[in-house]
C-alpha cells in the first residue's frame, strides 16, 4: 500500500485536505482522533495523563478537559514532553493497527500533526504539508474554535514552522484561497501521482527517468535529496552510506532534472538480497536486467552495480548501488567532487552534455559512456585528487 504522511500547522486546513481524500478514496487514520481515543474515561492513557498532571485537568464528566491540558503544555516544554511520551506510543500502535487492516492496494493517508516534530517524514512514501498564511490560521482559530488569540499564537509556536515543513515536504499544498481551490489541487494530486504511485509500489514498478532535456538548474534538487536519502536509510537499516551523485549533486549546473543516489553496499550480494525487497517496499523498485558503469581508463571491463529507481511519478529518482571502495563508487564521489570544485570543468561538462543532447537527445546518456572527455575528466579528476589529499 502506499502510506502518506499529511501534516500542516494547527488552523491550516488539514482536515479539509484529509477529509477530501477521503471522499476520494484514501483510508484515512486520523492522529487526532486515535489521539482523543486513547485518553477517553475508563482508559489506561487518560489514568496516566491524570497520574502526571493531577485531575485539574478532568472536566466535571470525568473526561479529559483538553483546553485545560492544552493550557499547561503548550506553556512549557517539559510538561509537553512528559505528555508526548504517554500520548504517542499509544497513538503509534493504534495507528499501525488501522493501517495493517487497510487494503493492500489502499493509499493510506496518515493525519498526523507533529510528523515534523517527532522524525517520522522517512517513514512514508510522500510528505503531504498544508501551508497557509499565519494571520489565515489565526482567524481561523478564533472563528472556528473559539480560541483566545495569545493562546492560538502560543501553539502555533510550539508547532514546527513553515520552512521546517517546507524541508520534509514532497507536496505543499497551499490553503489560501477557497476550499473550491483546495479541493480541486487535492484532486489533481490523487489522480496524477497518488493513484500511479500506489500502483507501482504495489507492482514494484519504478518509472525510468528522462534524462533528454536539460532543466535550469534547482535550488531545492538538494532538499529533494536529502529527503529521499533518508527514506532510504530507513528502508536499509543499518549504516549504509548514502550520497547524493550525478549532475544534480552539483550546484548550479544545468542537469536533466532526476536526482542520482549512490547506496554504498558491502558486496553486490548484499545489494540482491532483503535489501532489495526493503528499497521496493520504500518506493524504489529494481530496475531489472544487468546494469554497469562503463571503466574509464586505464581500468578495463565493467565496474558492475545494481540500479532502483523511484515509483513515484512526479520526483525522477535513481538508486545506483556500488560496492564500497570500488573503482565505480570512486569515480561517482571523485567526478561529483572535482566538478564542485572546479568552474573550468564544471563549464567544459555542461558543454559536453549539450553537445551530446543536441546530436541525439535520445541517446545523450549512451554518449557519455563513449565520448572521450569523460576518460579525460577522470585522468584530471585523480591529479586534483593527488593534489588535495581528496578522499571519498
Amino acid at each position: 500500500m502506499l502510506k502518506v504522511g499529511l501534516t500542516g500547522g494547527i488552523g491550516s486546513g488539514k482536515s479539509a485536505v484529509a477529509s477530501r481524500l477521503a471522499a476520494l478514496g484514501a483510508v484515512v487514520v486520523d492522529s487526532d482522533r486515535i489521539a482523543r481515543e486513547i485518553v477517553a474515561p475508563g482508559t489506561e492513557g487518560l489514568a496516566e495523563v491524570v497520574a502526571a498532571f493531577s485531575d485539574r485537568v478532568l472536566g466535571p464528566d470525568g473526561a479529559l478537559d483538553r483546553a485545560a491540558l492544552g493550557a499547561l503544555v503548550f506553556a512549557d516544554e517539559s510538561a509537553r514532553r512528559r505528555l508526548e511520551a504517554i500520548t504517542h506510543p499509544r497513538v503509534r500502535a493504534r495507528a499501525a493497527e488501522l493501517v495493517a487492516a487497510a487494503p493492500a492496494d489502499a493509499v493510506v493517508v496518515n493525519d498526523v500533526p507533529l510528523l515534523v516534530e517527532v522524525g517520522l517524514a522517512p517513514t512514508y512514501h510522500l510528505v503531504l504539508v498544508v501551508q497557509t498564511a499565519v494571520p489565515t490560521r489565526l482567524a481561523r482559530l478564533s472563528r472556528d474554535r473559539g480560541m483566545d488569540p495569545a493562546e492560538a499564537e502560543r501553539r502555533i509556536a510550539a508547532q514546527a514552522d513553515d520552512a521546517r515543513r517546507r524541508a520534509a515536504a514532497d507536496v505543499v499544498l497551499t490553503n489560501d484561497g477557497t476550499l473550491a481551490d483546495l479541493h480541486g489541487a487535492v484532486d489533481h494530486l490523487w489522480h496524477d501521482r497518488l493513484l500511479p504511485y500506489e500502483r507501482n509500489v504495489r507492482e514494484r514498478r519504478a518509472v525510468r527517468p528522462d534524462r533528454s532535456t536539460l532543466a535550469e538548474p534547482d535550488l531545492t534538487w538538494a532538499e529533494q535529496y536529502a529527503r529521499l536519502a533518508a527514506r532510504i536509510r530507513h528502508a536499509a537499516g543499518g549504516d549504509l552510506r548514502v550520497d547524493h551523485v550525478g549532475s544534480t549533486a552539483v550546484p548550479g549546473l544545468t542537469a536533466p532534472d532526476v536526482v542520482d543516489v549512490q547506496l554504498t553496499v558491502p558486496s553486490l550480494a548484499e545489494a540482491d538480497g532483503p535489501l532489495a525487497d526493503r528499497l521496493a517496499e520504500a518506493g524504489f523498485p529494481r530496475l531489472p536486467g544487468e546494469w554497469w558503469d562503463a571503466p574509464r581508463r586505464p581500468d578495463h571491463g565493467h565496474w558492475a552495480k545494481r540500479v532502483h529507481a523511484g515509483a513515484d511519478p512526479g520526483r525522477p529518482v535513481v538508486v545506483h548501488l556500488r560496492v564500497a571502495g570500488s573503482s565505480g563508487w570512486r569515480h561517482a564521489l571523485l567526478m561529483r567532487d572535482h566538478l564542485r570544485a572546479d568552474p573550468a570543468r564544471r563549464a567544459a561538462y555542461l558543454q559536453v552534455k549539450r553537445d551530446l543532447m543536441a546530436a541525439a537527445p535520445e541517446s545523450a546518456e549512451q554518449g557519455t559512456l563513449t565520448d572521450p572527455w569523460f576518460d579525460e575528466e577522470r585522468l584530471r579528476a585523480e591529479e586534483w585528487a593527488a593534489q588535495t589529499g581528496w578522499r571519498p
